[in-house]
């Protein structure tokens, strides 16, 4: 292997959620890393506890040629048996999430939530993986500093929506917006690409009567999630959404979990999780505050991966 290839791959789902938690790691290892994007063909749905490209489509599997890297990073149950394919021509592997042939990776990170075996290649950690650091939240509390103008406390909501389905319930966004809007000096509120443009609307109505801000998805201008909650004096994020609930442990921010009625079992696990860890509380214990540390859980993982050796 040449030195200007990259010596870490991230192997990235096409779902954002699932390729962030790759990305994330790799990007946290100190060097620089291709992404390499995976499409997949009608295999892909098969469990495959072995190494192979037979899940992914013709075109995805032409990047699949040496010179390989020195380590993989994969995330999610599709993508398993294409790290392990890597695996079987010396590459070492870090997995994250449940897979079958896990037991063969050097490194499975998996979520406390999904209640992990004990095994010495498994890593349990507090939620997810992600792309979020302390840098880029400072950088973020620089960019948006006009935040700071609006009155205190100022409530961060971040809304998601059900992973499968037309977007969230009106009435569950509403009833949220008017929790938070009880008790907040001011809202800065973000919808997703889930949450749909009725739930959006309804949520718009209950905050009508709080200074706020609302980006609604796919909205003019620059996203302000990250400035809403690098300014935010608490979060609350609704419980559908891994991803933003485990960036928001990065913070130092007290978060509340708002429940939106549709969550399944992995989600509402998740939340058990977070409490008993003392990192969140549900958002009907809010507005009172706790002190929490910022968990940055992404950044034990690169730890981890030095110190076993796995990127010499």
């Amino acid at each position: 292997m040449t030195g200007t290839q990259p010596r870490i791959w991230a192997l990235a789902d096409p779902r954002a959620g699932t390729a962030a938690q790759a990305i994330g790691i790799a990007e946290r290892l100190g060097e620089p890393a291709r992404v390499v994007d995976l499409a997949w063909g009608r295999l892909a749905a098969l469990p495959m506890p072995f190494g192979t490209l037979a899940g992914l489509a013709p075109a995805a599997r032409r990047a699949f040629v040496p010179p390989f890297p020195a380590l993989a990073v994969s995330a999610g149950r599709r993508s398993a048996p294409v790290a392990l394919w890597l695996a079987a021509r010396g590459v070492r592997v870090v997995h994250c999430m449940r897979a079958p042939g896990a037991p063969r990776m050097d490194l499975n990170v998996i979520g406390r939530h999904d209640a992990p075996e004990p095994a010495p290649n498994v890593l349990p950690i507090l939620g997810a993986s992600h792309r979020l650091t302390p840098a880029r939240l400072a950088e973020a509390r620089a960019a948006w500093a006009a935040l700071a103008a609006l009155p205190p406390p100022r409530v961060a909501l971040l809304v998601g929506g059900p992973v499968r389905g037309e977007g969230m319930a009106q009435a569950a966004a509403a009833a949220i917006g008017a929790r938070v809007a009880g008790f907040a000096g001011s809202v800065l509120a973000t919808a997703s690409r889930r949450t749909g443009a009725a739930a959006t609307e309804a949520l718009a109505g209950a905050l009508a009567g709080v200074p706020h801000r609302l980006h609604r998805w796919g909205g003019e201008g620059a996203n302000p999630l990250l400035g809403f909650m690098a300014w935010a004096d608490a979060l609350v994020v609704t419980g559908d959404s891994v991803s933003m609930l485990s960036e928001a442990l990065l913070t130092a921010a007290p978060i509340f979990v708002a429940s939106t009625g549709g969550e399944g079992r992995r989600h509402l696990a998740l939340h058990d999780s977070l409490y008993a860890a003392g990192q969140a509380r549900p958002l009907s214990a809010a507005p009172a505050p706790f002190a929490r540390m910022p968990l940055d859980e992404t950044a034990r993982i690169a730890a981890e991966i030095h110190s076993r050796g796995l990127l010499r």
